[in-house]
């Protein structure tokens, strides 16, 4: 990928996406992870907004565009491959489209140990 923004090679693969996630620059705490295209990347470097690339929409998102739920993007950083991304951000609301400020809110035996911030019902209407 050839951007003057960049200063690292990044390699998107042969479906042009890479795996983004998105870590609170505060305290550390995994939020979600999503996929960049170089648009979305691009995008987000122009805009400080975090944008990712929906596969299930085929298109170009902004993380809150609906919701409002935002995130600023503090730091980008790149995985030693080139093929991950981590987006260091400060979230607003949350950042699961379920209600929890974190995607990762349940275990693998099912229990709930993430926090809801938000009710999904009366945000996307």
């Amino acid at each position: 990928m050839e951007d003057e923004r960049l200063d690292v090679e990044l390699d998107f693969g042969e479906n042009e996406l890479i795996p983004a996630i998105a870590q609170d620059v505060e305290t550390g705490d995994v939020l979600m992870l999503a996929y960049v295209s170089p648009e979305a990347l691009a995008a987000t470097q122009n805009t400080g907004l975090a944008h990712y690339y929906s596969r299930s929409r085929d298109e170009l998102w902004q993380k809150g565009g609906s919701s409002g739920h935002v995130q600023q993007v503090k730091e980008i950083r790149v995985d030693c491959d080139g093929d991950a991304l981590l987006y260091r951000i400060d979230q607003e609301g949350g950042a699961c489209h379920t209600g929890y400020r974190s995607c990762f809110y349940r275990t693998i035996e099912g229990e709930t140990v993430g926090e809801k911030v938000f009710d999904p019902d009366k945000v996307y209407e």
